[in-house]
């Protein structure tokens, strides 16, 4: 889809506001680099091929990350333990872990091979994992050259709590028109420092997001795809305490989008933000590799934050996600910005100040998949005003050329959406685009009128902002509250025990990995 500029934005500004957010991302950078996490560590273990639990439900590699912080030194990193381990007993890694499940191995204990010998011993462990991220991102690619992609894709959740009843209900919302199938988390999953284990029928708001799960939904939509003649994309998120976690697991089963914010996690869930950061940028480049778009999260801030008031703190939100995406190696195909359709809609002409922030993204950053969220703030329980709002939000996607567009339903304040509600969901913005199909082509707006005064007013705002960051810091940011009117502190929050200074001599084979594999 071809992109216009038709708000005349100050070009100058835009890239002002880039230079700043290269400054933030190059500050928590250099913090970022200097330190590890319990999670990190855990998903280098996965991506070497550790996983299962013990007799009482702990994941194995919860177990063996803890003995190394309890016994031995983590921030060396897991991998030369691991490797240490290995060559000590002399045994496969299958083996190994099937004694330490026994009582009969440790991977603490033994003489500490040197990085180079390491990285020897670990080698084919990670060759075989990652040679079926590759063999995934292939197979995607495959199925979009046969089938192709809408520009607009249609992006519609499920979320009963058991994973068999999700692939009912994903499966008749792709065959009634959704092109992207969401499996949203249980309640509270994001707080648990370990990640479920197997196939699950119980959860609460939600399904729980495990690598079993991961699986059956990919199996059952591809089923789908074949059947509708359409790639359908699942999404789940990698957000939380086991943010890397989640996204090694959905390299591995190739999950096609991923909820990864640097800040979600900070403001919504009160996870510590050194935590956060270090997390963000391993499960980002592991993102990268996979071929995985990123979904971000700044329309969250519009539900606790005023969105009139408040809108310049999403755009600057959003250059510094996309910031964080090019350290982590993602191009800008991958990188879903998030914003939302969350204006009263009792405001004079507030439609058209959601206009001037959706087109506003979408002139600033023409080559990224953005995600546009629909009305929820303001829904109530006259689900005929809902389905209004959200045919509103239909049009505005339609007339600003977004690219994931996340179906409202007009039950969704009320109770856990039926079947029939994603129905009528996906029928009102199927609907709509057929009617305004080439909407965003023939549209244009007045210079001087409010669509155009309202970008420009935004993008002052999050220049301001993005210039205050720059010259103090984003914890610093964070600790005031600027983004969602959330204030978090830098030491406080969960996860910060889980936070370590790297050794001189740290090693981290997965990432390095990564690394070697961006262009």
């Amino acid at each position: 889809m071809k992109t216009y500029d038709k708000l005349n934005l100050d070009r100058t500004v835009v890239a002002q506001c880039r230079g700043y957010a290269k400054a933030i991302g190059d500050a928590t950078q250099t913090f970022i680099d200097k330190h590890t996490t319990v999670t990190v560590e855990r998903s280098v273990l996965r991506l070497a091929g550790v996983d299962g639990i013990d007799k009482f439900d702990v994941p194995i590699p919860n177990r063996l990350v803890d003995d190394v912080k309890k016994k031995g030194d983590l921030s060396r990193g897991v991998s030369v333990y691991l490797a240490s381990a290995l060559k000590a007993t002399g045994l496969p890694l299958d083996k190994f872990l099937a004694d330490y499940r026994e009582g009969k191995a440790a991977i603490v204990g033994h003489p500490l091979v040197k990085n180079d010998e390491a990285r020897k011993v670990l080698k084919p462990y990670f060759d075989a994992s990652f040679a079926r991220i590759d063999a995934n991102r292939a197979k995607r690619q495959a199925y979009l050259d046969r089938f192709g992609k809408r520009d607009c894709e249609l992006y519609l959740i499920v979320a009963t709590g058991n994973i068999y009843e999700d692939v009912v209900q994903a499966q008749a919302a792709a065959e009634a028109g959704a092109d992207i199938i969401a499996v949203i988390r249980s309640t509270g999953q994001s707080l648990l420092d370990f990640v479920p284990y197997g196939a699950t029928t119980e959860g609460f708001g939600g399904t729980f997001a495990t690598q079993e799960n991961f699986r059956i939904m990919r199996k059952a939509l591809d089923e789908t795809s074949e059947k509708v003649g359409r790639y359908i994309k699942l999404v789940n998120y990698a957000s939380g305490l086991c943010m890397p976690e989640i996204a090694a697991m959905g390299a591995l089963e190739r999950l096609d989008v991923m909820l990864n914010d640097s800040m979600y996690g900070i403001i919504f869930r009160d996870i510590n933000m050194q935590r956060t950061f270090v997390d963000q940028y391993f499960s980002r480049s592991l993102n990268a590799y996979a071929g995985i778009i990123i979904n971000t999260g700044e329309d969250n801030y519009l539900t606790t934050a005023d969105a009139v008031d408040k809108a310049h703190t999403v755009l600057a939100s959003q250059f510094i996600n996309e910031r964080f995406a090019i350290q982590a190696g993602l191009p800008a195909a991958q990188m879903g910005l998030g914003h939302a359709f969350e204006i009263d809609p009792a405001i004079q002409n507030g439609f058209l100040y959601e206009i001037a922030q959706a087109e506003m993204a979408r002139e600033i950053f023409p080559d990224c998949p953005l995600k546009y969220m629909p009305p929820t703030k303001h829904s109530t329980g006259n689900i005929f005003q809902t389905h209004a709002m959200d045919t509103l939000f239909n049009a505005a996607a339609t007339m600003t050329g977004q690219s994931i567009h996340l179906l409202g339903m007009m039950t969704e304040a009320i109770h856990t959406p039926f079947l029939a509600d994603r129905h009528l969901a996906i029928e009102n913005a199927r609907m709509v685009q057929t009617t305004m199909g080439a909407m965003y082509d023939e549209l244009r707006f007045a210079p001087d009128g409010i669509v155009v005064k309202r970008a420009e007013e935004v993008l002052r705002g999050a220049h301001g902002l993005l210039k205050s960051i720059a010259e103090t810091s984003l914890f610093d940011a964070l600790e005031n509250g600027v983004f969602a009117d959330v204030k978090r502190p830098r030491d406080g929050g969960k996860g910060l025990d889980g936070v370590f200074l790297k050794h001189p001599d740290y090693m981290n084979a997965a990432l390095e990995r990564l690394k070697e594999a961006r262009p």
